[in-house]
């Protein structure tokens, strides 16, 4: 008798392992295939956001150009004045009669939260807490809280300097976007902001979320409470054109009716107040976008992200200048040199306004736009005009204010890159990709040893790069899609060490699959909706790209042609090869039926009884520059526009894309949308009149007692 392992053992033995292998394998495989999956879903919703940042920043060149350069004809005379009118609040001197708070009674019946200025912290406590129970602050407190927040911004530096001691840590967070539960489970993790307990908030605070005006006026409280334990960095959505596409202008005047114009004046001058970047004990940089091979930090001016006009100074204006915003709500603020941290040091002012362009040298592209558009003085005859109201040089400073201006971009709309060099963000349309040779230069410069920076959304909230000297931080978490991404933030002590943590707002995404924690379910039906979406809007020039690869017309394409058009027209860089089983379902002896093809993706011909099909297609492509053309033209925000106006609008839209459109077709699309006859549109309705829907979601048209139009537009009646 032996104690030893039997051959039947042995057999079984090897059996289990090679059963183990197996599993193994197959898990290791299934996971790849998720990860893949994951990226494909993350390459879309980034390309796609990225995509609609360049479509912005496009229509700021054409404003640019209207605003620097464009005298109106009479036909456009009112448009362009509803566009570009001067501020009706000139004067710094009259801010306070505008913006007057004093008059706005508190009914007893109002339940919310009661503000006392100066505030404490109990205060900023106790509107936390009203935030957390979906109430909601009384207008009077909101333009109060607003205005002592603009008192304090005008006497903040430029750049933050902060310190750490070994008795307390810097939390740092990255772009909340309007969700309002992940600031306050940062709040429950980490603690309230206190002089124990300082934070640093890297811009991007609004847009997006549905939250975004709560999440301001609890920063901004606790901004009043402890000035010098919280810091708050502009990010590129602090900025009242960016907050007319994305989401925060409409929150604010559907929240605040009565006053929501006010508070969102008062907002814009807030913006062009905050400071650009913080630093701590010297040796941490926080920023919201990034930097570039021009970066200079002790030279940072707050200049316009659009060089300011030229104008003569007298010693009869020159002191009302200094007061004053003008037509292009242009504002002066201290610099203050990073190296010189004294708060007595500071620089000499220099001018800013608001966000509003990436680029003024767009003449040659939009001279022939100017023509189609309708305007009647010619560029040559504006340039001598707008001669005679400038310095005797002409040139004088434009060069630097250029400069200045460009570091400024950069600083808010950068990204990083794996390779070394400096390469305009021609994905995002603004600021520049900067590579690990740009960080170490830039570093060395100032003697820093970190760069931390938000704008971009990361998975786990976080990402390192450039070996490890460029850490992004990201805190908006479920961004994309419920279960898209994690937020984080960071906790900095005096050893500067970054300690990061991870959290997920949302309870339903807490205890997620493997399949949905790698982003494949719900968040992948939703990328793949909203490209579906993009495809109908470019229906007409992929029909146009297919066909080059089908010079006999037989309707058949093989898929790598399929793929080639589909990055030639979209230009989102997306793996389209790997997506090819997510969007094509059938195919004939490899070759795919491109018209059957768009009937499969649930795209629905349009309907005949409006016969402007290619209009309704131009609609929905631009519906996002369109819808904020009619905002900025909607200057008293009572959500109408006339049909003036809305040809107009049009007008300006088509020249800006040199396009045709007919005076007809627009006229018809007026007429059939003016539900009620009263000769005016209702924005919110047209573009609800237009949004696309799934066709499993078509029964919901018919049960609102809406009509299907065209494409799975819903029609409202």
């Amino acid at each position: 008798m032996g104690c030893g392992v039997t051959k039947q053992n042995q057999k079984q033995i090897k059996k289990a392992m090679r059963a183990a292998l197996l599993i193994q394998r197959w898990y290791r495989q299934y996971v790849a295939r998720l990860e893949m999956r994951r990226r494909c879903t993350w390459n879309i919703f980034q390309s796609m956001e990225y995509a609609g940042e360049q479509n912005q920043i496009k229509l700021y060149k054409f404003f640019s150009y209207l605003m620097d350069h464009f005298t109106p004809a009479s036909s456009e005379r009112n448009l362009i004045a509803h566009i570009f009118r001067e501020n009706e609040v000139c004067r710094d001197a009259e801010w306070e009669r505008y913006f007057n708070y004093k008059n706005i009674e508190v009914p007893e019946f109002y339940s919310g939260p009661h503000l006392n200025f100066p505030l404490t912290a109990t205060n900023a406590t106790e509107l936390v807490e009203a935030f957390r129970t979906k109430q909601q602050l009384h207008s009077r407190y909101v333009l109060q809280l607003l205005v002592e927040t603009w008192k304090l911004l005008r006497i903040l530096p430029n750049i933050n300097h902060v310190s750490t001691c070994h008795s307390k840590e810097i939390t740092i967070c990255g772009d909340l976007h309007g969700h309002l539960e992940d600031l306050l489970l940062v709040f429950y993790k980490n603690g309230l902001p206190s002089m124990e307990t300082p934070y640093v908030f890297n811009g991007d605070f609004v847009d997006r979320g549905k939250n975004s005006m709560e999440i301001l006026l609890i920063l901004f409280a606790f901004l009043l409470v402890y000035p010098n334990d919280v810091h708050l960095n502009r990010g590129n959505h602090e900025d009242h054109i960016v907050n007319l596409r994305y989401g925060f202008t409409k929150e604010v005047l559907g929240k605040y009716r009565v006053h929501g114009k006010k508070i969102l004046k008062l907002l814009q001058k807030i913006y062009s107040w905050l400071p650009l970047a913080s630093v701590i004990d010297q040796k941490v940089l926080i920023l919201h976008g990034g930097i570039s091979d021009t970066t200079d930090l002790d030279i940072i001016y707050v200049s316009t992200l659009r060089p300011p006009k030229q104008r003569k100074s007298s010693a009869k204006n020159k002191q009302s200048d200094q007061d004053s915003w003008d037509e292009d709500n242009m504002t002066r603020r201290r610099v203050r040199s990073m190296t010189y941290s004294s708060p007595g040091v500071s620089r000499p002012e220099v001018q800013r306004h608001s966000l509003q362009t990436l680029s003024s040298q767009v003449e040659e592209e939009l001279r022939e736009r100017r023509r189609r558009a309708g305007f009647s003085l010619s560029h040559g005859d504006l340039h001598n005009s707008l001669s005679s109201d400038s310095d005797s040089d002409p040139g004088e400073n434009l060069e630097t204010d250029a400069e200045d201006w460009k570091q400024v971009v950069d600083m808010l709309w950068s990204d990083p890159m794996p390779i070394d060099g400096c390469v305009p963000n021609e994905v995002r349309g603004g600021g520049c990709y900067w590579g690990p040779d740009i960080t170490r230069e830039v570093l060395e410069k100032h003697n820093l040893q970190l760069l931390i920076r938000s704008h971009e959304c990361k998975q786990e909230g976080y990402e390192f790069c450039h070996n490890r000297k460029v850490l992004t931080i990201f805190s908006a978490s479920n961004y994309y899609e419920v279960g898209s991404n994690r937020g984080a933030y960071i906790r900095l002590g005096p050893d500067l060490v970054p300690h990061l943590i991870q959290y997920q707002a949302s309870r339903s995404t807490r205890d997620l699959t493997l399949r949905q924690r790698y982003g494949v379910g719900r968040t992948e039906r939703s990328a793949l909706r909203a490209l579906r979406e993009q495809l109908f809007a470019h229906k007409s020039d992929l029909i146009s790209a297919f066909q080059e690869f089908d010079p006999e017309q037989t309707g058949l394409i093989s898929l790598n042609h399929w793929a080639t058009a589909m990055e030639s027209v979209l230009q989102l860089g997306l793996p389209w090869r790997m997506l090819r089983s997510q969007l094509v379902n059938h195919t004939q002896d490899g070759k795919l039926n491109y018209q059957s093809w768009f009937k499969e993706l649930a795209i629905m011909e349009p309907n005949t009884q409006l016969a402007h099909t290619n209009l309704l297609e131009t609609l929905y492509k631009h519906h996002s520059n369109l819808e904020t053309i009619f905002r900025i033209i909607d200057t008293d925000n009572s959500g109408l526009i006339s049909f003036e106006e809305f040809r107009q609008t049009w007008r300006l839209l088509s020249s800006h894309l040199q396009i045709d459109i007919s005076d007809e077709a627009i006229s018809d699309l007026a007429q059939s949308i003016d539900f009620n006859k009263d000769g005016s549109i209702d924005i919110n309705e047209f573009m609800e009149a237009f949004r696309l829907v799934d066709r499993t979601q078509d029964h919901s048209c018919k049960q609102d007692g809406r009509h299907e139009l065209s494409l799975h537009f819903c029609y409202d009646y």
